[in-house]
């Protein structure tokens, strides 16, 4: 099991919030017609009414004219949309060279693309996309030289091709699996059960579904979910989130529920079984009140009642691995900032260390054929080891190079383990380990129209602001000139303890192609060096971050890849509020901008849906010292009347993780405030969610913000005929 980090894709000190504070008070609002004025004089941006109103927050009153387009099932609201959406594309299509970007992304990404098999029993089973289809397809074949056969293509459950298989777990022994949907790129899911004698569905139909893991035990699976929605609710609440234990072949009305806790109501609760399914663990989160780490329970043999492993919540955090009989194998950075491996005695209570921290950081650790794989992180890099179940080091698994190695799971009883290996220029190969050789083989090699030789990837360590070594991919065609001309695309995250690994990305080949350099800068705030290295990047710290990426631009720029006239950045989710809070800092930098599904009201990220689960990343407005510096920061609080680069803000109207208010006000703002000719557009995708929903929509995505980006910088590639 991975290490359970519930961040903005599931979704460290600790700042209390005083019970005597005030909280904000909102004044009343009053209706007040003012329409935004025209930043460009190429472009008319619709009409965006404002409405006085007011929060106050520790004695500071603070201005949210634009709080209606948070209503975003309104019909105003709707029809705001239709009117930016129509803007937008209106100015995209004048792009003469944007369907030849839409077709050379399409060329490269047109080739079939395999995930490592999976074993149960005799089958094995695997992803497949041919090419262009829009969801990758379930396979199984009976051993590794078997027929494979269809067990379930998402591309025939929806139209559009939107509805997502987001999880496919069998039983121990095979027989069923349970089957995780979700429609138009929302985070809610639905459950069902498959026989796979017959590969047919059951009556079974669980709903309600969000954070949840499916763990088998017996007859049945362990489940999370909120409650039902009662009476003229249209949607669930974001909490009590529960567990369930569903038993094959009954309605989700005879489900017994496991576990709550009603006097925690923003906690996340997620089941786990060990393989013999002996144990059931149960994590628990609370990162609502800031804290970053969580509590551990186990059922051990079916006695109905949990045990407390960890019974409070601190900032530390433990990941059960599996069992070794009575003891249990976790993963966990108490007293170690990069990780190391323990044994819990469930007997005895008692812990012992069995492999220590290093000076790399611990990345993640599986079990299989009787043994543990340990990946470690070295300046990004992955570098894996095999111990035996006590700690004692066997060998390091010999990778093709510098790079991110993934997979390595398996059961007890496996002989050999897959993974997948890629970096920048590496496309993800499939290589089958030999636990008894200790060799690794070639498995499958994608079949794509590539030469990496045609490329090269150098990776260098730039001082940040206060001279911290900050480590940067740079990535771009063999041949270019170091003249300071080259269009640049720079890529952050900076958060949630999440490490941007290098890989291979197809999306990326059009882009190198036309002479464009990508370069990736591992911030602080993410995983890449442990916890220390997050720290540094959260909460009262997220200043280090901003200054991470503006720092990166400015190497990129001395270093002569490219100049002010010819950078653009871009970031997704959290790293959409990086290229906002950058831009209000340093509008003079960069040339164009590209926030993606952005938190950008960090006054009131934690109001919406599952948006308090990342308090203990960035702090809240309700702690008066913590509201100082999102205040500070906030993307939409921050923007100043001055020339903004070009910006292309990206959202989806089924985005139920970072709601679309955030971009929605955050564009009103910014289209209010422009003083250059630069345009400031947004663009809605419809059915769609926090990442694109499917692939051709990723594909048009992709294919608009790089002719977004060549239009503003003047540049006209060229295209093979």
């Amino acid at each position: 099991m991975k290490r359970l980090f519930l961040t903005l894709a599931m979704l460290s000190t600790i700042f209390a919030v005083h019970s005597q504070q005030k909280k904000p008070v909102a004044k009343k609002t009053k209706k007040t017609p003012v329409t935004t004025p025209v930043s460009s004089d190429k472009l008319q941006y619709p009409k965006t009414q404002k409405i006085e109103h007011t929060d106050t927050y520790h004695g500071t009153t603070v201005a949210d004219p634009y709080r209606w387009l948070e209503n975003d099932t309104a019909k105003a609201v709707k029809d705001w949309v239709t009117a930016e959406n129509k803007v937008t594309f209106s100015y995209l299509d004048k792009i003469p060279y944007r369907k030849d970007f839409q077709k050379a992304i399409e060329k490269v990404y047109n080739y079939p693309k395999y995930s490592a098999p999976f074993r149960k029993g005799e089958w094995f089973y695997f992803y497949k996309n041919d090419g262009l289809q829009n969801q990758s397809v379930l396979y199984r074949q009976q051993g590794l030289e078997g027929a494979p056969e269809l067990v379930i293509d998402p591309n025939k459950l929806s139209p559009d091709g939107t509805t997502r298989l987001t999880n496919f777990s069998l039983s121990k022994d095979g027989n069923y699996a349970g089957v995780g949907l979700s429609k138009g790129g929302s985070d809610w899911q639905e459950y069902y059960v498959m026989d796979t004698k017959t590969k047919q569905n059951l009556a079974d139909k669980l709903e309600w579904v969000k954070v949840s893991g499916i763990s088998w035990q017996g007859n049945g699976f362990y489940y999370s979910r909120y409650p039902k929605p009662e009476g003229s609710e249209l949607a669930a609440k974001n909490e009590n989130h529960q567990v369930w234990f569903h038993q094959v072949g009954t309605d989700q009305s005879a489900d017994k529920l496991v576990f709550e806790d009603k006097n925690n109501l923003q906690r996340f609760h997620i089941t786990q079984t060990t393989e013999d399914e002996k144990f059931v663990i149960l994590n628990i989160s609370d990162r609502s009140k800031g804290l970053d780490g969580n509590a551990v329970y186990y059922m051990d043999d079916f006695k109905g009642r949990f045990e407390p492993m960890i019974q409070e919540i601190t900032n530390n955090s433990y990941d059960v691995i599996d069992n070794d009989g009575k003891e249990l194998i976790v993963l966990t950075n108490d007293g170690a900032p990069n990780y190391k491996i323990a044994r819990f005695n469930t007997e005895t209570s008692t812990w012992k260390t069995i492999i220590t921290e290093r000076s790399a950081v611990l990345t993640n650790a599986t079990i299989a054929g009787g043994k543990l794989f340990v990946s470690y992180l070295q300046d990004v890099t992955s570098h894996v080891f095999v111990y035996d179940l006590m700690g004692n080091l066997e060998n390091e698994i010999q990778l093709p190079g510098p790079g991110t190695a993934s997979g390595f799971g398996g059961d007890k009883d496996d002989t050999f383990v897959f993974y997948t290996f890629t970096s920048f220029t590496y496309p993800p190969t499939i290589y089958k380990y030999d636990i008894a050789t200790k060799k690794s083989e070639v498995f499958r090699k994608p079949e794509i129209q590539f030469n990496p030789e045609d490329y090269e990837t150098k990776q260098v360590f730039y001082p940040s602001k206060d001279n911290t070594k900050i480590p940067m991919f740079i990535t771009y065609k063999k041949g270019m000139k170091l003249d300071g001309n080259n269009v640049t695309l720079l890529y952050g995250y900076g958060g949630f303890n999440i490490t941007l690994n290098p890989s291979f990305s197809p999306f990326l080949i059009p882009f190198l192609d036309q002479g464009g350099v990508y370069a990736q800068a591992n911030l602080r705030g993410g995983g890449e060096y442990g916890e220390k290295w997050h720290e540094q990047g959260m909460k009262l710290k997220k200043q280090n971050v901003f200054d991470d990426f503006i720092s990166a631009g400015e190497y990129l720029i001395s270093e002569k890849y490219t100049s002010k006239e010819k950078l653009a950045i871009r970031g997704g989710s959290n790293g959409g509020l990086l290229v906002g809070a950058v831009i209000n800092q340093r509008p003079d930098l960069f040339k164009v901008a590209i926030p993606q599904v952005g938190v950008m009201d960090m006054l009131r990220f934690h109001k919406f849906t599952i948006g308090w689960n990342w308090i203990a990343d960035y702090g809240s407005a309700d702690n008066a010292e913590e509201f100082k510096v999102l205040y500070g920061y906030s993307p939409i609080h921050n923007i100043k009347e001055v020339a903004y680069p070009a910006t292309l803000i990206t959202t989806a109207d089924h985005d139920d993780r970072v709601v679309p208010a955030h971009s929605f006000k955050y564009a009103a703002t910014l289209q209010e405030k422009q003083k250059g000719t630069a345009p400031v557009l947004i663009r809605v995708d419809v059915n769609s969610g926090h990442g694109a929903s499917n692939t051709q929509k990723n594909i048009e995505t992709t294919a608009d913000i790089y002719s977004f980006i060549f239009y503003n910088m003047n540049v006209k590639p060229v295209f093979p005929q």
